[in-house]
């Protein structure tokens, strides 16, 4: 049996190490700190190790997987707060209807076809789903996410579509983990992007971008990021269940 009291320490110190890194990101941005959520990736810890996680003070948790998802949001129903789940990977239009009441934001739009059918689940289900377009900032077919003409499209048809959402993009850098100035050429690009759909659109439309990762948030909040998705760097120095 794993000690869970150590546990939550050990996370609890790197919670507090990265919100350290994102205030100093934000100090060097000429931002504040505040506008910045963590987003704790628990696709690859346990849902016991998941809940340590939340009690640790990281109440916004994401999968990648939506039936990874369903199992943990049902694991950790009962929490005070309620975790908001996020899904950050791709979400199959015959998972919506078991997806939608679970999550609180999906980071991944990336067609028309699933954004009619969010709007036909949602509707249906009397609610709304709040989204972020996912973009493809590669030249590379293989990387998820839509590319910028094919965004700006889900952008320009979710305005018609009252049961869906959408709160911003999401990208990853070219290299996860790789080169800083790099990365920070990406998240510009994701950035001005975001600018340029923004402004055929109602005021503060748009506010979100859910940009860096454990190896490059800090490159994505000198670009404007408001979510940071991070995984490793929260639960480094845990023994896997």
């Amino acid at each position: 049996m794993r000690p869970d009291d150590a546990i939550r320490g050990r996370i609890a110190a790197n919670l507090v190490e990265i919100r350290g890194r994102v205030a100093e990101a934000c100090r060097r941005a000429g931002r504040d700190a505040a506008a910045v959520a963590v987003i704790g990736v628990t696709k690859y810890v346990d849902a016991e190790t998941a809940r340590l996680v939340h009690a640790a003070g990281c109440h916004d948790l994401a999968e990648s997987r939506p039936q990874a998802l369903w199992a943990k949001a049902e694991a950790l129903a009962g929490l005070v707060p309620p975790p908001r789940w996020h899904l950050v990977g791709h979400l199959q239009r015959n998972k919506i209807r078991r997806t939608l009441p679970a999550m609180a934001l999906l980071h991944s739009l990336d067609s028309l076809r699933l954004l009619d059918a969010l709007e036909a689940e949602a509707a249906g289900a009397g609610t709304v789903c709040h989204a972020l377009v996912e973009v493809n900032l590669t030249d590379d077919p293989g990387r998820t996410g839509a590319s910028p003409a094919v965004a700006a499209d889900i952008v320009t048809a979710a305005a018609d579509r009252p049961h869906v959402v959408v709160r911003g993009l999401m990208g990853m850098a070219g290299i996860p983990d790789g080169d800083a100035a790099a990365a920070r050429r990406d998240f510009a690009r994701l950035r001005d992007l975001r600018d340029v759909l923004a402004r055929a659109l109602p005021p503060d439309a748009l506010p979100e971008l859910s940009m860096g990762m454990s190896g490059d948030f800090e490159a994505a909040i000198l670009e404007g990021s408001t979510m940071v998705r991070i995984g490793s760097a929260l639960v480094a120095g845990v023994e896997p269940a």
